[in-house]
């Protein structure tokens, strides 16, 4: 049987895609009927920031779209979907070529293209929650201006949470990343919590220098949760030309390579600060990775790079963390109330 194959069988009840399954992920009774048909069988699910996730296991903003994902497995099954980032314009990306490999990993420079957050309303958005899905919607913006417009376009949406992208270019601070400075942060932050009473995540950047001193201006200006890592800066060169093989030079790292540093990160954030809820991220490909992201402190987590190479690893993830969860019902309990290890 070819993987393709194997992904339009579902004898197991897993979430994986059948061939009963619609081109945008919908069962035919939820076609029928016109409304969501929730997902249920999880046996350990998590809290973030007061949100409730089926599952601790959510997919990481970037790698997922709906279109793409939808014909591999169902995506109500995931604990939440976060999704591309959106801007307030559609934006176009960088120039091709974006993406390099790089061992245990890749490196890109995609440039957040995305079609803007007026079609995100009118298309990703109402399909995801029409699934039945928790969605967490990622807002990018190249100006503290662009995130306002974004979250204030969002703040009456059916999104259950907002994930801020710290990491563009932002204009309004001479080009650099809004998230490496913890006083322009502390600003952004604490003008889009007065936008919007969605549950707040803000995303941070590894790039720095005292990832605590970042964390702790986000939670001070108002943010309900943290999740971390974003990508960290890499690239690659052409050995027969001698240049970059990125048209942007450099872009971001991700895959099994950062793994150690984002637990490393993940830990530090948590020891720093107990009861911010965290979500995990970096270089999880098995449920292995993810259980070590809980016992450093994070409530949840999401998985990006490794669905790249598979498209159901987001979901094969959690339900090989459900497994692993089954023995540890001390930290499954936990997770429950929406605390950490």
């Amino acid at each position: 049987m070819t993987m393709m194959e194997s992904l339009q069988t579902d004898p197991a009840g897993t979430g994986m895609r059948s061939e009963a399954s619609g081109e945008d992920g919908r069962s035919p009774r939820a076609e029928a009927s016109g409304t969501a048909e929730p997902h249920t069988g999880w046996r350990h699910g998590t809290v973030v920031a007061g949100v409730r996730w089926k599952n601790p296991v959510g997919t990481a903003s970037g790698t997922f779209n709906l279109a793409a994902c939808g014909r591999y497995y169902d995506v109500s099954a995931m604990g939440a979907i976060s999704t591309k980032g959106v801007s307030p314009v559609p934006w176009e990306g960088n120039p091709t070529p974006r993406t390099a490999e790089t061992p245990c990993g890749t490196v890109n420079a995609v440039g957040l293209q995305n079609p803007g957050v007026e079609h995100y309303l009118i298309d990703e958005l109402p399909k995801l929650k029409a699934l039945g899905a928790t969605v967490v919607t990622n807002v990018a913006g190249h100006s503290d201006d662009d995130y306002a417009q974004v979250v204030e376009r969002l703040a009456d949406s059916p999104a259950d949470m907002l994930e801020i992208n710290v990491s563009c270019p932002n204009v309004s601070h001479g080009g650099m990343s809004v998230g490496t400075d913890p006083l322009a942060l502390f600003r952004l932050i604490g003008r889009l919590r007065s936008i919007s009473d969605k549950p707040m995540v803000v995303k941070l950047s590894p790039n720095v220098t005292d990832i605590v001193e970042i964390a702790k201006a986000c939670v001070d200006a108002g943010a309900d949760a943290l999740s971390l890592i974003n990508t960290l800066v890499g690239m690659r060169l052409d050995i027969n030309t001698g240049k970059p093989i990125l048209a942007n030079n450099t872009g971001g790292v991700s895959g099994p390579c950062i793994l150690p540093i984002a637990l490393s990160f993940v830990w530090r954030v948590r020891q720093a600060l107990p009861n911010i809820p965290i979500i995990g991220i970096g270089g999880i490909s098995k449920g292995e990775d993810a259980l070590e992201f809980l016992y450093a402190g994070a409530n949840a987590v999401e998985v990006g790079a490794a669905s790249l190479l598979d498209p159901v690893a987001p979901l094969r993830v959690a339900h090989e963390l459900e497994s692993l969860l089954d023995s540890r019902p001390q930290l499954a309990e936990k997770l429950e109330k929406g605390m950490a290890w």
